[in-house]
């Protein structure tokens, strides 16, 4: 029979002795395999990438980060790695932070044996549960990306779309964009929008080079060309194309070449997310037929709503299937009448997420170039990106899943 599997944990504090008072208590559990140690929050995250623990205990105050940040770092790249926190200020208030940052539970310190020994079997057998899962998926993943010979997985394109001006798109493309980018996940980010394009203005970067660079090179992209033109943001390492510098020149851009550039840019990045501008010009309706997920966006206004709604009607007529479409309410005020939920109804379209009205935040942020997911991570706007993003994952996932039975389904 074979051996049961053990929970590997990773101990992070900044104190030693309470490293090893946590070692000592664990020792003798002959289910806990203890892999390593880590003092600080940044260690916390290289050891959990390089180590994989199924479960980390984790100081909450530390010198370089909190635990918190540590934490949804950690579970941002790898989402089956279970947290403990641990925090000698044990009130709800920390509680829901702990749990909004993906910790799974929370104990103060210092814990009782019996209570941290249940929490880490607990959270280890939910941990090895999710990585059998994610290791089912990716071989199901391998399997369909090499059932024809040659063939690749393409980056995913992102497209931010309001058919009213003025509702927020560029503010959810960059900081969307932002919240993909990783060391794993390489993400691109366009400006679309060709006449009066501002993504290079939110991310605080000039536009030395813009997408007139590569469309007339279409035919003869490379690697090397490609990475000549992007402007590279230093903080994240994110890769913008940034619109033509006047607006007399967007006429340059045309929408085959456009297409191309795009289609290209797949093989490069994982995620490619496009700013667009509220008139469907012929680029604006390339991005929305080649998009595997078009973020659609409104405000509470009737305007919008009817603008909304008008679109969503052309799109019916024009093939785009609805379940491409996330719907998101931008600038959502409480005291607003209009709740999304009467929104979703009246366009038969489901609200899927929902940002905040949160104006002296937002335009702090674009006056400084400085988008808000970049500074705090546990603001609710913040937030409600990352909500954002889990949907976008969503629709991927079952995107993925559709086509992958289709497959099958052929074969016989």
């Amino acid at each position: 029979m074979a051996d049961p599997v053990k929970i590997r944990v990773l101990i992070v504090d900044d104190i030693q002795e309470t490293r090893e008072n946590i070692r000592r208590m664990l020792q003798f559990d002959s289910s806990i395999d203890i892999i390593g140690e880590a003092r600080t929050g940044r260690e916390a995250i290289d050891q959990s990438h390089s180590l994989l623990p199924d479960v980390v205990i984790m100081d909450i105050n530390m010198p370089d980060m909190d635990g918190l940040v540590a934490t949804e770092a950690i579970r941002k790249r790898l989402p089956y790695i279970q947290i403990i926190i641990l925090s000698v200020q044990y009130d709800s208030s920390y509680m829901r932070r702990a749990m909004l940052a993906g910790a799974r539970d929370f104990l103060s310190k210092p814990p009782m044996i019996d209570e941290l020994t249940n929490a880490i079997r607990q959270a280890g057998k939910l941990a090895i549960e999710e990585k059998r899962k994610a290791e089912v998926n990716f071989a199901t993943l391998e399997a369909a990306s090499s059932s024809v010979a040659g063939q690749r997985i393409l980056g995913k394109i992102i497209v931010v779309y309001s058919p009213k001006g003025g509702t927020g798109c560029t503010t959810i493309a960059t900081n969307v964009a932002l919240g993909l980018q990783s060391e794993s996940t390489r993400t691109a980010l366009i400006d679309a929008s060709l006449q009066f394009g501002d993504v290079a203005v939110f991310l605080n970067e000039q536009g030395r080079n813009t997408i007139l660079d590569l469309t007339p090179r279409a035919d003869e992209l490379d690697p090397d060309i490609i990475q000549e033109v992007m402007i590279k943001h230093p903080a994240t390492q994110l890769d913008i194309l940034a619109a033509p510098p006047r607006p007399e020149f967007a006429d340059d851009v045309n929408s085959d070449d456009f297409s191309k550039v795009v289609r290209y840019l797949q093989r490069l990045y994982s995620f490619i997310v496009i700013d667009t501008s509220s008139y469907l010009s012929d680029v604006t309706q390339v991005c929305l037929d080649i998009a595997n997920v078009i973020i659609l966006v409104a405000t509470q206004d009737i305007p919008s709503i009817k603008s909304t709604n008008l679109f969503l009607g052309l799109s019916d007529a024009s093939g785009i299937n609805r379940k491409r479409i996330l719907f998101v309410i931008n600038q959502f005020d409480k005291r607003i009448s209009i709740s999304a939920e009467r929104i979703g109804e009246s366009l038969k379209q489901p609200v899927e997420a929902i940002i905040p009205f949160e104006d002296r935040i937002v335009t702090s942020s674009i006056n400084r170039g400085t988008p808000f997911i970049t500074e705090n991570k546990m603001l609710p706007i913040s937030r409600s990106i990352f909500a954002v993003i889990d949907k976008i994952t969503e629709k991927l996932e079952e995107q993925f899943q559709e086509e992958s039975a289709a497959q099958v389904a052929n074969r016989y």
